[in-house]
């Protein structure tokens, strides 16, 4: 894992120099300590802060080909690249290096544009052909990796993170309203915005090219799904067996690294896989990573502790109580770059910082598995929807909800009133491709009742739902709903929030590389041909990857009720109804005003439901850290030039003034 950063100027413009590549990559120095590297070639300058794990000795970068007209630098791994350099060798291409970066300058010159279908990997890359003066970035098919450019005059700035760009003085450090709307819709700007003006995300599976004064926007992988049809083509049976064959060889690629590799535990059903196939199935010696809780409503200290005794795993686990939570929340914020609507990311920025400790630089984690297979609840909830809508008098058909969400102190199943309220919303649209999210989607958005007048006034009649709408497939309308869901799912809450705040940043706050094998894209492509019985068989999730382990995951695991990972959010914030110094500061009207993204009395009205210990629901909770998180963000990184020294500190002590 590393940081990379780069200027494209046109001829008509001041050339990039050793000075500005190098403030761009020193602000990303967390994602790589170990060392940075530099190449300007007229009009192009390429930047790289390293994260060493495969060839430690002669794999900096950038990296060149032979004759030295093709350069890369590369955040992320290539999984697959020892088989890769072997075909590519045997093609007469020579290589200098034992890195995995070095396979995609040979892949470029034998393949051109199309090097990309052949990554295995998580990755953000940046190729400059000097021969034909062209610039591309690609970004890997789900967005493990971030990548980020602004377009200033005939200048293309671009980095791993929004802070290396927001140091070019063109560049305004003004967080955008629109990308406001999308994430207190979706918990994230879509897939090709960020969270400031001017700034775009170039979205997973794409390639940017820029030649000739012009850039080129590219897809080159989507997740896909057959239409639908009855039959099946493939048993349960053979389905399991070939799924566990695609996974066992997704983890062995992805233990490839010239350092220890660890693996986090969280107690569920998916990282129990990851751990028990390196401890059945490689040589690997087996370190496991867990948080626990203080809440015992947040806990799972008991299923992580009996499995990693099963295994015999050496296993390390850090304590996380709500004032941790508290007090690393700013840092949180100017490492994440956007506002979050949870704290659930704080924890585990924690949980890496235990491994960093622990002198891992390599993690693999469980993540992914709820969307490839149908994991989450509200797949679920959609399917009973579905059921509903086609006899909606019905009074028994709703209490098929009561059977979800036995983990939540406050469950939305838990009153018939309400459950029909919630759950019913919007039933005449069960044919639509938006319709299992919609529920979700309108509570997030009472945060925007938050909103100062200006605010609601820049945003307008833009409506978030309709503009993601607008991205989705001409072919989804022929999938099965559960396809549709979990297209929807793919494209909002896994790339945008789970994979970045939960994800990349979090680990990368402390410089570790996160590696999620259920992502590998031959399981994802796998998994998208199989019925949607296969994954969700009645209301019983990951059927076919339950099926699969059967023999290797204890029973008591295999068959435990998905329990969604949590963390204590507003009440993290306050003590026997006293915030923290810099979240009353924070949440001061003058404070408030000022920043001027929300209406002051109705921000004070949340904060004094939260001081009370009132807000009970979703809604209040995402709205109050939804509030915090913006006034940290724009504290951080809008009044604030980034630079290497200006993440908070753990204690925030520095923002209470």
């Amino acid at each position: 894992m590393c940081g990379i950063a780069g200027i494209l100027s046109s001829m008509n413009r001041a050339r990039p120099d050793r000075a500005e590549l190098h403030s761009m990559v020193a602000v990303l120095g967390h994602r790589g300590p170990d060392g940075s590297g530099f190449h300007l070639d007229g009009p192009v300058g390429l930047g790289h802060a390293r994260l060493s794990i495969i060839d430690m000795e002669s794999g900096d970068q950038p990296i060149h080909n032979e004759d030295r007209t093709v350069w890369v630098v590369l955040n992320g791994e290539i999984f697959n690249y020892v088989e890769l350099r072997d075909s590519l060798m045997s093609e007469g291409h020579g290589f200098y290096t034992q890195s995995d970066t070095e396979v995609i300058v040979h892949l470029y010159e034998r393949h051109g544009d199309r090097f990309v279908d052949f990554l295995n990997g998580q990755f953000a890359i940046a190729l400059w052909d000097a021969t034909r003066k062209r610039l591309i970035l690609a970004r890997d098919r789900t967005g493990m990796r971030p990548l980020f450019y602004a377009q200033s005059g005939d200048r293309l700035y671009f980095a791993s993170e929004v802070k290396a760009l927001l140091l070019n003085p063109e560049i305004p450090r003004r967080l955008d309203p629109v990308a406001l709307a999308q994430t207190f819709t979706f918990w994230a700007p879509l897939e090709s915005q960020s969270a400031f003006e001017g700034i775009h995300s170039l979205p997973p599976g794409h390639t940017l090219t820029a030649e000739a004064g012009r850039t080129r926007l590219c897809r080159y992988w989507d997740w896909t799904f057959p239409d639908e049809t009855p039959g099946r083509a493939r048993t349960p049976d053979d389905a399991a067996e070939e799924l566990r064959a695609i996974l066992i060889d997704a983890v062995r690629l992805q233990l490839r690294a010239d350092v220890p590799v660890g693996a986090y535990l969280s107690g569920g059903l998916d990282s129990s896989i990851i751990t028990t196939v390196i401890r059945n199935c490689t040589q690997t010696p087996l370190r496991t990573f867990s948080v626990t809780f203080e809440d015992a409503e947040f806990d799972e200290a008991p299923y992580q502790r009996a499995l990693s005794q099963r295994l015999g795993t050496s296993h390390t686990e850090v304590m996380c109580r709500r004032s941790d939570i508290a007090e690393m929340f700013p840092r949180l914020v100017w490492h994440v770059e956007t506002p979050i609507l949870r704290t659930a990311p704080a924890p585990l920025m924690m949980l890496s910082g235990l491994v960093r400790a622990s002198g891992y630089k390599v993690v693999l984690t469980g993540e992914g598995a709820d969307e490839v297979f149908a994991g989450y609840d509200i797949f679920k909830e959609a399917k009973i929807r579905r059921f509903w809508a086609r006899q909606p008098a019905s009074s028994i058909r709703p209490r098929l909800f009561e059977r979800l969400y036995p983990y939540l102190r406050h469950s939305p199943s838990a009153g018939g009133a309400f459950t029909r309220s919630f759950f019913g919303q919007g039933m005449e649209g069960a044919g639509e491709p938006c319709f299992g999210h919609r529920p979700r989607w309108t509570t997030t958005q009472r945060i925007l009742r938050y909103l100062a007048p200006d605010m609601r006034s820049r945003i307008g009649a833009y409506d978030p739902v309709a503009a993601f709408e607008r991205t989705l497939p001409s072919s989804i309308g022929r999938w099965a709903p559960l396809a549709r869901d979990q297209y929807v799912e793919a494209h909002t809450l896994l790339s945008g929030y789970l994979l970045s705040a939960q994800g990349d940043r979090v680990a990368m706050a402390n410089s570790i590389e996160a590696r999620y094998p259920f992502l590998d894209h031959r399981l994802i492509e796998f998994a998208s041909t199989l019925p949607p019985g296969f994954k969700l068989r009645g209301l019983a999730e990951k059927a076919i990857l339950k099926d699969a382990f059967r023999d290797m995951v204890p029973e008591a695991i295999r068959r435990r009720t998905k329990q969604p990972y949590r963390a204590p959010d507003s009440a993290s914030f306050f003590s026997d109804g006293k915030p923290c110094d810099y979240v009353a500061d924070l949440f001061s009207e003058a404070r408030i005003r000022e920043a001027g993204y929300f209406a002051p009395r109705a921000v004070a009205q949340l904060f004094e439901k939260c001081r009370k210990g009132n807000a009970i629901g979703f809604a209040d909770n995402m709205a109050f850290v939804g509030v915090l998180s913006t006034m940290l963000l724009h504290e951080s990184l809008v009044r604030t030039l980034p630079t290497p020294d200006s993440a908070p500190a753990r204690t925030a002590e520095t923002l209470a003034h």
